[in-house]
């Protein structure tokens, strides 16, 4: 530990769960965690923390978090030094890659790996080196289409704008739920305390959901939808916009190509042909549309519940477009961009703005990658199907797809085909139950942070830099990572020097941004994650870049300010975002208008029975915050929302449980009868069904719910995106020993 044993020492940290970014004062008394509160002199949160900032130590502390390295041999587990499980993967590895190559290799990472420097900036080390046939990520479960248009709208799949619910005047949330997710590739201190202020001021709050989410609770009107039709109904505002001569670029005025063929694009789809569709009266459509347009200022944002549907990219796209057309986007009160401390995407070589056409083809299903990526719900069939590129070794990094990717009985039968997989990662949960050799990740204590996912969608600029609380003796990751890369490329341990690699690489990183490398090593000559962090401060715009800017900030900047710095609001830099061809905005992208007929043919389809959304809670982070018991204890939340009308209908009470049913599975819950509903729609939570064999989850276990995923077909995708559908599935809801 870094203080004395006996010492009682105070800590400061940023908690990584979450955009939220909420700062924690933790003390520790005789090297022991003795309480987490949070931090009121924290300049970003100012002692705002939700109910899993508090867990951090029990994160840390739970018995079942895995310390060593573990291999597998038959159905028994042992631990075993780094040396041996080291050697154990390149035994694996080696065997498969003289076998049948790299190209029958992939890995695949989850959610929390974006938020860590160290994984995340070494796992494009880790892809360079390895040249894996496939690369797999949680991004096409939740994110996707927001990449897809931000990168066919502006050049750039991470130039997200986020709305400035500070300033604003109308605050417009599409399929988001900020009082259980704290806002999501959005980052404020405190969304609710946000609205309450916006409404207080006299401003007005609106959320269109199937479900009247906490959000929806605290807003001034709910308009409940029909799942799976946010496209059709943002294209009927944006026809409503240009009937009503409602379209006003503002200062965006000669930035933006392809209004016209907007406008042609959304002359079907009037409130009158949606409205039924999308199960809104046409007058709603209309007066929301309005509203918008004549708000002096109005911040339309769309987040996981938009992506996670058949016509995800559409909505996507569609968020921006309304915020375009009315003049809120790139102004205060609108959509903004951010400006970040540490920009470290510029430290990789741009994306090609072409990349989402050119993707290569699955092998199986003959989808198409975009933004370098197929659907994750390929990895099964990719691994069960013999033939030339079978998938057969597979790494998996903070990552739990079993429970996580739709088809989940279909990959969770086909992981024991491998002939290797090995985990990084802290529990022997769902998925990594299947590895042959589980590396242990640091605990979120055990490692410095600065949070590389949140700041880049906050209004605010600043940075907040967490010391390691507790020293290890294990391998540093980004070592371990480099490790792996290098395994796969055929190199034996012996000859691999992560050092040189991380000099190499790092030399790149400075030429990437203009930069004399050698001189810059002689000023910061430790390798690893830190060295490239300072780099991407020191060249941010608030950064010194190396003694060129005298008075700029450093890596040590912040270390010297432990609770934080903040510089400063975003200001509108549209110009400066743009990395198009054209210099402007592509408002009206081919690859999306040709989607358009697929959504004009759903609309013509009968309505399923029943549709299924999914939703989440605030104690929960996915699939990996179920082992805590304080977030976990009190009533149940792994239950399906019904509403009465649909009760009556099915002869269902409260608490009684029902089978629901889709054309991939089934699944046995209690029903939760609320009027917080749409009927004839049913809400499951994500993240649950802790009760296969072989996980060693004991808290989790106990009270292991459902896996919703079982229920969510593979094929069920948002096309032009690829990323998985898991709201509007259509499902049959049957009371337990009803008559068939």
């Amino acid at each position: 530990m870094s203080a004395s044993p006996s010492a009682t020492t105070t800590h400061f940290r940023t908690c990584p769960l979450c955009e939220g970014m909420c700062g924690v004062k933790i003390t520790l008394k005789s090297g022991k965690i003795e309480s987490i509160r949070p931090d009121h002199d924290n300049v970003w949160s100012r002692g705002h923390i939700c109910p899993k900032g508090t867990t951090l130590g029990a994160l840390h502390d739970d018995p079942d978090r895995i310390r060593v390295p573990l291999i597998r041999d038959k159905d028994t587990w042992r631990e075993a030094g780094w040396e041996e499980a080291l050697r154990k993967c390149e035994e694996l590895i080696h065997k498969v890659r003289k076998e049948y190559g790299s190209q029958a290799m992939c890995c695949y990472t989850g959610n929390m790996v974006g938020k860590l420097f160290d994984i995340g900036r070494y796992l494009m080390l880790f892809f360079t080196k390895a040249k894996l046939g496939s690369r797999y990520s949680s991004s096409t479960i939740d994110q996707q289409p927001k990449n897809l248009s931000s990168m066919l709208l502006y050049g750039d799949m991470w130039k997200i704008p986020v709305p400035d619910v500070d300033n604003t005047d109308l605050f417009v949330i599409f399929g988001a739920n900020p009082s259980a997710s704290k806002g999501s590739i959005f980052s404020h201190r405190d969304v609710m305390g946000a609205i309450r202020a916006l409404r207080a001021r006299g401003g007005r709050v609106i959320v269109v959901d199937p479900v009247r989410t906490g959000t929806a609770q605290k807003a001034d009107e709910w308009i409940s939808i029909e799942p799976g039709t946010d496209a059709a109904f943002l294209l009927a505002i944006v026809h409503t916009l240009f009937e009503e001569n409602r379209v006003r670029l503002g200062h965006l005025e000669n930035l933006v190509n392809g209004v016209h063929a907007v406008r042609q694009a959304a002359e079907p789809f009037s409130p009158e042909a949606v409205a039924r569709f999308c199960g809104v009266s046409a007058a709603s459509i209309r007066a929301l549309a309005l509203r918008i347009a004549d708000a002096p200022s109005a911040a339309v944002y769309g987040r996981i519940g938009l992506c996670t549907q058949r016509f995800g990219s559409l909505a996507s796209w569609l968020i921006d477009v309304v915020a375009i057309l009315t003049g809120n986007m790139d102004r205060r009160g609108g959509l903004m961009f951010s400006t970040q401390v540490a920009p470290h995407m510029a430290l990789t070589p741009p994306y090609p703005m072409n990349a989402p056409l050119l993707g290569r083809f699955s092998r199986v299903r003959g989808v198409q990658a975009i933004l370098g990526q197929l659907p994750a719900s390929c990895l099964a069939e990719e691994i069960d199907t013999p033939g030339e590129g079978q998938i057969k070794g597979l790494f998996t990094i903070g990552a739990n797809p079993v429970v996580s990717v739709p088809g989940a009985d279909r990959l969770d039968a086909a992981l024991p085909l491998l002939d290797f997989m090995i985990s990084l990662d802290n529990y022997l949960n769902e998925t990594t139950r299947h590895a042959h050799v589980i590396l242990p990740s640091p605990s979120v204590l055990e490692t410095p942070y600065w949070d590389v996912w949140a700041w880049p969608w906050s209004l605010t600029s600043g940075g907040h830099y967490s010391p390691a609380l507790y020293e290890t003796e294990r391998m540093e990751e980004w070592r371990v990572i480099t490790t792996l890369g290098c395994l796969c490329a055929g190199m034996k341990l012996e000859e691999i020097d992560p050092d040189a690699l991380d000099r190499e690489y790092f030399s790149g990183m400075c030429a990437q941004v203009g930069l004399d490398a050698e001189k810059i090593l002689k000023i910061s000559p430790t390798p690893g994650p830190e060295r490239i962090l300072d780099l991407a401060i020191r060249i941010g715009p608030f950064g010194d870049r190396y003694g060129e800017r005298p008075g700029g900030v450093t890596l040590e900047t912040f270390k010297a300010s432990p609770q934080g710095i903040l510089f400063g609001a975003a200001q509108p830099q549209m110009r400066e975002v743009l990395r198009t061809p054209s210099g402007k905005v592509e408002l009206a992208p081919e690859h999306l208008l040709n989607d358009i007929p697929r959504l004009r043919a759903a609309m013509t389809e009968p309505r399923p029975p029943m549709l299924l959304v999914s939703r989440r809670h605030l104690s929960s982070m996915n699939s990996w915050m179920h082992n805590v018991e304080v977030l976990v204890k009190g009533p149940e939340r792994c239950t399906l929302f019904v509403h009465p009308r649909d009760a009556e209908r099915i002869g269902v009470g409260d608490g009684e449980r029902v089978c629901v049913a889709s054309t991939e599975a089934s699944v046995e819950v209690a029903a939760e009868i609320t009027d917080g509903v749409r009927p004839g729609v049913v809400s499951l939570p994500h993240g649950w069904g802790h009760d296969l064999p072989g996980s060693r989850l004991r808290v989790a276990s106990r009270r292991p719910g459902v896996n919703s995923n079982r229920l969510n077909p593979a094929t069920f995708v948002d096309e032009a995106s690829g990323n998985l559908a898991v709201n509007g599935v259509p499902v049959t809801v049957t009371k337990i020993g009803s008559p068939p």
